[in-house]
């Protein structure tokens, strides 16, 4: 039951699209533009770098704050368990932002729902995922492969960690939170396949910080 509860938590902090809010409150629907797609990169592109910093910690923020509540409700009676309530918490504010339900179900890819899973998760988790987003962005200036190189390197994290025994948790938690986590990245790689084709192929669009970006 306890599951069931993280998920409809962070699904409902999840419905919270930063893009999409961002965009009306400016006269625009972001769906329209650009890449269609109501998430940090479609708004960087379309409304420029200021727009892009407020939906990435939007984005970022609301699954932060699920996380929050999430340990504020179990974190003393199913202490034993934490990450894996965390995780589901995480998934389902991630399941909110990927498909909203008053958007048709078709909201953003969730990276940066992501990036406030791993920022909350656990601190080990935050320069792993720092090096591999940026170092990636950095030399290619693609963000969907820092994106993909993100969720890789945090499945492999967790299940290193794990049976390491940083969780503290039995085998049987970890191997269901392993699998949680494996199927967050699957669903951001299913997401991202058209992003994959294209950097395949050399067609991926670039994205930089230092000048204007073309939509």
């Amino acid at each position: 039951m306890s599951r069931l509860v993280c998920l409809v938590i962070g699904y409902i902090f999840g419905l919270f699209q930063t893009a999409f809010f961002y965009g009306k409150a400016h006269g625009i629907d972001i769906r329209e533009h650009g890449s269609g797609n109501s998430g940090t990169t479609n708004a960087l592109r379309v409304l420029g770098k200021k727009a892009g910093l407020i939906v990435l910690l939007g984005d970022c923020l609301k699954c932060i704050f699920a996380v929050c509540v999430c340990r504020l409700i179990f974190g003393e009676t199913q202490a034993d368990k934490i990450y894996l309530l965390c995780i589901y918490t995480a998934a389902g504010a991630i399941l909110g932002h990927n498909f909203p339900f008053y958007m048709g179900f078709k909201g953003g890819k969730g990276i940066a729902a992501t990036a406030g899973l791993i920022l909350s998760f656990h601190p080990s988790f935050i320069p792993v995922g720092v090096v591999l987003f940026f170092g990636a962005f950095f030399i290619t200036h693609y963000v969907s492969l820092g994106s993909l190189l993100v969720y890789l390197g945090f499945v492999i994290q967790i299940v290193v960690s794990g049976q390491m025994g940083l969780f503290g948790m039995e085998q049987g938690l970890l191997i269901e939170m392993y699998i949680v986590a494996f199927l967050l990245a699957v669903m951001a790689y299913w997401k991202h396949r058209e992003n994959i084709v294209r950097l395949i192929h050399g067609e991926e669009r670039k994205t930089y910080l230092t000048k204007k970006n073309k939509v």
